[in-house]
């Protein structure tokens, strides 16, 4: 296993460039900084038919949300998407990028979540929010040109977290019935003892000490975050059993990468019908660089054939 060249001029890039790390700076720089970066490496994506910005009722105050439509056909499938950034960085631009390539790759009707942030809203604030926001595209998911049959969640690393925790909650609750649910190099485990991180936490961006920034922002000092709504790899058989089709993708720099292949052979234990692609010479976070990595664009084009799948074409 080696390093993609492409991946490693990336790396060498953002060191010569003297910019500095995420987690030595305040979360409000780092969300600058953040959206610049992704600004830089986003390329030139896919226009759907419509993007626009829009406003869901959230538990204490409106989210802003964007909605991004592939076509005028009715009654498309629906991708609620939560952006990564460990809880505390990453907002609509910064995902951008990939919300346009599967709202387009995969004809469905993408709604990105601004899910509240970390340290000002501390968890379960985000998990709260993704909630809601999945409940209200079920309700006027026909409003929307959608299926309301035909909800899925996604998101990547933290998003990718919230995805597999609203997963879970709709089982729990008996309702919605999800569809699908998309998760790119989620967060699974909240620990970071799977051997991933020792290997991988220095040198590939998403570093131990970033990591242990997010979560001393995320957490109160008093969270039980090995419960499974903060640490889906917790979570009883008989939730895992419930969920809906589901497609985990993985990379092989990624300090999470362990805890990714953890939760895939889980479903696959409790038969839920689950595909699961590595990347093996990826570091975490490739997928909002098309710009700059081949790869980013094969990934969302295959997590764009995942949603076909899932959503039964």
């Amino acid at each position: 296993m080696s390093l993609d060249p492409q991946a490693q001029a990336l790396l060498d890039r953002i060191e010569e460039s003297g910019a500095p790390a995420f987690h030595t700076v305040s979360p409000v720089e780092a969300r600058k900084l953040y959206d610049q970066a992704s600004e830089l490496a986003k390329g030139n994506p896919p226009q759907p038919a419509e993007v626009k910005n829009i406003a869901i009722p959230g538990p204490e105050t409106e989210l802003a949300a964007r909605l991004y439509r592939p076509n005028d056909v009715a009654a498309l499938p629906i991708l609620v998407y939560f952006h990564g950034g460990g809880f505390t960085i990453g907002s609509l631009d910064s995902h951008d990028v990939v919300c346009r390539t599967l709202c387009v790759e995969a004809e469905t009707i993408v709604i990105s979540v601004d899910y509240r942030l970390a340290p000002e809203h501390k968890y379960p604030a985000a998990v709260e929010d993704a909630w809601a926001a999945t409940l209200w595209a079920v309700e006027n998911a026909e409003l929307l040109g959608g299926d309301p049959t035909q909800v899925g969640v996604g998101g990547d690393s933290a998003g990718g977290t919230l995805a597999a925790v609203v997963g879970l909650k709709s089982v729990e609750a008996g309702s919605p019935q999800l569809a699908f649910q998309l998760l790119i190099y989620p967060g699974m485990d909240m620990s970071c003892s799977f051997p991933s991180h020792q290997t991988f936490g220095q040198g590939y961006r998403l570093t131990t000490d970033l990591i242990n920034w997010f979560y001393k922002h995320y957490f109160p000092l008093d969270a039980d975050f090995m419960q499974w709504q903060a640490t889906p790899l917790a979570a009883p058989k008989e939730l895992i059993k419930g969920l809906p089709a589901s497609f985990i993708l993985s990379a092989g720099f990624d300090p999470l990468q362990d805890e990714n292949k953890g939760y895939t052979i889980k479903l696959m234990q409790e038969e839920v019908a689950v595909q699961f692609k590595h990347y093996p010479g990826m570091i975490h976070g490739f997928i909002t660089m098309p710009g700059f990595l081949d790869e980013a664009k094969v990934a969302l084009s295959k997590c764009a054939e995942m949603m076909r799948w899932g959503y039964k074409f």
